[in-house]
């Protein structure tokens, strides 16, 4: 009764009021923006003219007419959730006298549903509402919304590739297992948690972990796909269709029923990456799959591990172990040896026997060494070492003094008390006497074959699981067979080289090799850290050192402690010092900013320099700022080596391009998206473009994988995820892209006035030059017009 009276006040004063004068205040328009495959957001947009507003779809009772949307039934789709609008304006209405919401200028609606039917085209719907400015309000009005589901080449699209959804399992009654599983968009995937530095976003789980609650091991995965990415130069692990990850947790309250977390991912494209996102996971312990006495509950990660992987790894152990047998800690042992088991057996089918025996025992003893490593490391964790600072440090001392030890500077053994016992009861003879024959050889060998099983164990640790185990398999492989096929076969041993000089250069030659290594290690640690101590040119120039020594060395101009004298050099010799020293000459340039793609996965970044243009250039600035005292605008920096001014703020970049009365190019990117850094690398370099982006405009890059957390006071909520906050950096600049341009790819590219009203179409990843050079052109002139 109190709404009818309302109205029929409304309509007697509008009538007494406005006389014959039509007012339509509120103009709308409906569009539609494709989730996924089976998801449309239904956009109702109201234009409100000046001085008018439109009341919320939420106001308290005997308050305004609100907003109400009503769509048409259909069997075709279902709606999801009810239809939610932007903040607005709240406020304490003196009539109405109660907080009332409305709408000033601009309003938008959103509704989502799920397709049923993929021939669906068109969803119809009807929206009521008031507007109302300081002197009179409007009768309710009703408009008819048309929403066609057929995209244009031109519609943005907020792609929602990735959804996830949780369950946990019973293993007994303090243990439990949490299982996430995402279900991927075909075409998409998803990355692994463990990917190398400088690589793309992973995957990341952050549990939310009550107080008698506690984290068993780490999270496993599935096996997944892992490629040699060109653009990052590095095997990269992502997951399609499905992944499924898992993580163990002892419960000792037994009050507890819930488990949160939150998962932060990337998904990505054969063109595309989105921003990361950050979901809530919540587990209810009540609600879990008992798993029952026998039943397994597999560790995808360790028990679906690819036969493709295992065989490279196969591989790697295998080629290090047949290097290390021309090491001087292992080569004279090989007729030694061999010669012992023929001349002691009784007759040649026991020498061949006990030479087999010996090199199983090799085997074994190598491989328990891989064992050894996972049992104390555990499964899951090995894969870890690569990215730990930590790590990374440790083992560039130890492939420091490795590599010293090889040069001749001092011997690393065991303690000889270990080879003492060791001799004593190999002399039991028997085959417990042969093995620990075998378990000597690897004690006397181990200044020479440690720094080999150390590599391998490390570079087998990004694979994880039993990994290390396939690695030594191989290494102690390769030293094993020697000894049975020339125990097969002694006349062979005629053909062997003597002993000599040359081992200790091979052995040089490796220590100068392990030096190089060992700073890619403390490069990692650096990089991660962002120390900035060994930045590119620092690198290269340490790398320069070390193999032009090692081309002196090779030439004979360098003589370390237990050399033999050389009278001239072998041809191999020779060949082998050309090619280190072509090498070295090689790297030269690239302390001028060469890119150097034969090594490029080895150094530092090109951005991340100590000069961004090379040794020996003492420019420190350059192009649109260029001046005597090389001034930079306050939240801005020059893109090496180009000089393009570039502004990591929004708010800064803007006031500075006021100021100078230029376009504002906002390019929405990410430290790991590929194509972003195919635009920079091949696009923008460009001279006509380069020119644009010096010159023409203010370049605004922000990064929506920028994962600094924001200051206190800049936390704020999602306006896209209620309840959720913007935590990091890269949150925010990812929000500003979907609410302002509806779309979450990267690369994209904005052309923009200082009203931020865009001055022509966006666009996206466009690695024709020319195509880009029309779009930088057309938003210029539309600017200066």
């Amino acid at each position: 009764m109190k709404n009818f009276i309302f109205v029929f006040s409304i309509l007697l004063l509008t009538s007494l009021s406005v006389r014959a004068q039509v007012f339509e205040p509120v103009k709308w328009t409906a569009s539609v923006e494709k989730i996924s495959e089976t998801e449309y957001d239904l956009i109702s947009t109201a234009t409100i003219d000046s001085g008018w507003h439109l009341y919320s779809q939420k106001v308290p009772e005997n308050g305004p007419i609100p907003t109400t949307f009503v769509y048409n039934n259909n069997d075709s789709y279902t709606l999801s959730g009810t239809t939610s609008e932007e903040k607005g304006h709240t406020v304490d209405d003196p009539v109405f006298q109660m907080r009332i919401k409305f709408f000033e200028d601009k309003a938008e609606f959103r509704q989502r549903i799920k397709i049923l039917n993929q021939e669906l085209s068109v969803v119809e719907g009807e929206v009521e509402y008031m507007a109302c400015d300081d002197e009179k309000c409007l009768p309710p009005d009703y408009v008819a919304l048309q929403f066609n589901l057929q995209p244009k080449d031109d519609v943005s699209t907020i792609f929602e590739p990735v959804s996830w959804e949780s369950s946990v399992e019973k293993i007994s009654d303090t243990d439990y297992v949490l299982v996430s599983k995402a279900k991927i968009d075909q075409g998409w995937h998803l990355y692994s948690q463990n990917v190398p530095d400088d690589g793309p976003i992973p995957t990341t789980f952050d549990y939310n972990l009550p107080q008698g609650v506690v984290l068993i091991g780490k999270t496993s995965e599935e096996k997944g796909t892992t490629v040699d990415d060109k653009v990052f130069e590095m095997k990269v692990k992502y997951f399609e269709e499905s992944a499924q990850f898992r993580q163990t947790i002892k419960v000792s309250n037994t009050d507890i029923t819930m488990v949160n977390a939150e998962v932060g991912f990337m998904a990505c494209d054969d063109e595309k990456c989105l921003a990361p996102t950050y979901l809530d996971l919540t587990f209810d312990l009540s609600n879990s799959v008992v798993i029952k006495d026998g039943e397994s509950v597999s560790t995808p990660s360790e028990d679906n591990r690819s036969k493709e992987e295992f065989w490279t790894i196969f591989i790697l152990g295998l080629g290090a172990g047949f290097i290390a047998l021309f090491t001087p800690c292992v080569f004279p042992l090989i007729p030694m040896t061999v010669s012992f088991f023929t001349k002691q057996s009784k007759n040649k089918a026991e020498g061949i026997k006990n030479a087999l025996i010996y090199g199983l025992s090799i085997i074994v003893i190598y491989v328990i060494l891989g064992t050894g490593a996972v049992a104390i490391f555990g499964a899951s964790a090995i894969n870890e070492f690569s990215t730990s600072v930590t790590f990374n440090l440790l083992f560039f001392i130890i492939l420091v003094v490795f590599s010293i030890s090889f040069l001749g500077a001092f011997e690393i053994m065991l303690p000889n008390s270990w080879a003492n016992k060791i001799d004593r009861k190999a002399d039991r003879g028997g085959y417990t006497g042969i093995f620990f024959m075998a378990l000597a050889l690897a004690i006397v060998s181990f200044s020479c074959t440690g720094p080999f099983v150390g590599n391998i164990i490390v570079l087998s640790a990004s694979e994880g699981g039993f990994a290390p185990v396939i690695g030594m398999l191989g290494f102690s492989l390769a030293l094993a067979l020697p000894f049975a096929l020339f125990a097969a076969f002694p006349g062979w041993m005629n053909s062997l080289p003597k002993s000599g000089g040359w081992l200790n250069t091979v052995k040089v030659v490796l220590g100068f090799l392990e030096l190089a290594l060992a700073f890619k290690f403390l490069s990692n640690a650096d990089l991660v850290s962002q120390w900035h101590i060994l930045e590119r040119e620092v690198f290269i120039a340490i790398w320069i050192a070390i193999f032009g020594a090692l081309s002196l060395y090779l030439f004979g101009k360098l003589q370390l402690p237990h050399d033999s004298p050389l009278k001239h050099i072998s041809v191999g010799r020779l060949l082998l010092g050309l090619l280190t020293l072509s090498f070295t000459v090689y790297m030269i340039p690239g302390l001028w900013g060469a890119p150097l793609n034969l090594i490029s996965a080895f150094p530092p970044p090109l951005d991340y320099s100590e000069s961004p243009y090379g040794v020996g250039n003492s420019k420190t600035g350059g192009g649109i700022m260029s001046n005597a005292n090389n001034d930079i605008p306050e939240g801005a920096h020059l893109l090496a080596p180009h000089d393009i001014l570039a502004f990591n703020d929004y708010d800064k970049g803007l006031a500075y391009a006021k100021k100078v009365n230029k376009p504002v190019m906002i390019d929405f990117t990410g430290w790991a998206c590929v194509n972003c850094r195919k635009m920079e690398q091949q696009v923008w370099v460009q001279p006509k473009i380069l020119e644009k982006l010096k010159n023409d405009l203010v370049l605004i890059s922000l990064y929506v994988d920028d994962k600094r957390k924001l200051s206190e006071n800049e936390i704020t909520d999602s306006k896209l995820k209620p309840g959720k906050k913007l935590k990091y950096i890269g949150q925010k600049w990812s929000e500003l892209q979907t609410i302002k341009y509806k779309t979450n790819t990267q690369p994209f590219y904005v052309l923009m006035n200082h009203d931020e009203t865009s001055l022509n179409e966006p666009v996206a990843y466009t690695p024709n030059a020319d195509d880009y050079y029309d779009w930088l052109q057309e938003g210029i002139e539309n600017f200066k017009e």
